[in-house]
């Protein structure tokens, strides 16, 4: 077993093109030796957002803290603490923070998609898009 805390481990911005004021902590993943899953926990501050996205593994997403929007099947649809969500492989899927406080979820993928040479989400240019 392997135990850390949240508070203990460092948040990495987003760097993924679209992604704006969004930073991550890989919670455990095959660096712990986890064979099957990636536990992440995304902090969107308010303002920010996740890029418009699509990759070809399925993920589910709890929502800790925070309200915010998703996009996914099309529209968006409102998010508060305790929204659980399951994106399907290949939805066009994004989070934006619409309130005054961090926008927090964990997010459950494979854990290939941390492994050297996994492929890549591919974006969408949202550019013209309103926040």
């Amino acid at each position: 077993m392997i135990q850390k805390n949240i508070h203990a481990l460092p948040a990495q911005p987003v760097t993924m093109q679209g992604a704006d004021k969004v930073q991550m902590q890989l919670l455990c993943g095959p660096a712990d030796g986890c064979p099957n899953f990636a536990m992440r926990r995304f902090i969107v501050a308010p303002g920010g957002c996740t890029p418009k996205h699509q990759h070809d593994y399925e993920h589910e997403v709890l929502i800790l803290a925070g309200t915010g929007v998703v996009f996914g099947n099309g529209k968006e649809q409102p998010l508060q603490p305790g929204d659980a969500l399951y994106v399907p492989a290949n939805e066009l899927h994004q989070f934006k923070n619409a309130g005054s406080t961090p926008l927090e979820f964990i997010c459950m993928v494979p854990a290939l998609v941390h492994k050297p040479g996994a492929p890549q989400p591919t974006t969408v240019d949202c550019s013209k898009d309103t926040p």
